[in-house]
């Protein structure tokens, strides 16, 4: 039997996506336990304050892992946002990158997937998605400021779920 010291890239590869695909679905059982004891009102409350944490514990330890010193600007949060968990299974870009401004899209994102094959209707993440992206952008520069462009509720083109404008303040 093998040992994780001794896998192939390939073999950690796999184990990091599911690893990702496994923080993912406790993410979502999580949320939905929540959803069916207190409503969807409590369960978005309860996942925004995790969220709110949890993206700043996350920046932090994708800039150590990476040595990112914080004030990085734009390209520090460009390079940081291919590290996220999500990143290993979800479909994303970064577009219009300059050293003042950039353009992320999520374009295939697992949960509204998995709620489309289920029948059920986009998840409205965007309050959840505000807090989200700005406190990691925030961790990685202050100077940084969010602007969410389009995300669920919102209506939203069929290649992109969502898509988030980083700009770094003077």
């Amino acid at each position: 039997m093998k040992e994780v010291k001794d896998l192939t890239k390939e073999e950690l590869w796999a184990l990091l996506k599911d690893a990702s695909k496994n923080w993912l679905a406790h993410d979502g059982l999580w949320f939905r336990a929540v959803e069916n004891k207190f409503g969807i009102d409590a369960a978005m409350e309860l996942d925004r304050k995790a969220w709110e944490n949890f993206t700043v514990i996350e920046a932090k330890r994708i800039m150590k892992r990476l040595g990112i010193e914080p004030g990085g600007g734009i390209p520090a949060l460009v390079h940081a946002l291919k590290f996220r968990l999500y990143a290993h299974i979800n479909v994303q870009e970064t577009k219009e990158v300059s050293d003042t401004r950039c353009v992320f899209h999520m374009n295939r994102c697992r949960v509204q997937e998995a709620r489309k094959r289920q029948g059920l209707p986009d998840f409205p993440c965007k309050s959840v998605g505000i807090i989200e992206y700005s406190g990691f952008a925030k961790t990685i520069d202050p100077r940084i400021k969010t602007k969410c462009l389009v995300c669920p509720p919102d209506p939203h083109p069929p290649d992109v779920w969502c898509a988030w404008e980083f700009t770094l303040l003077p």
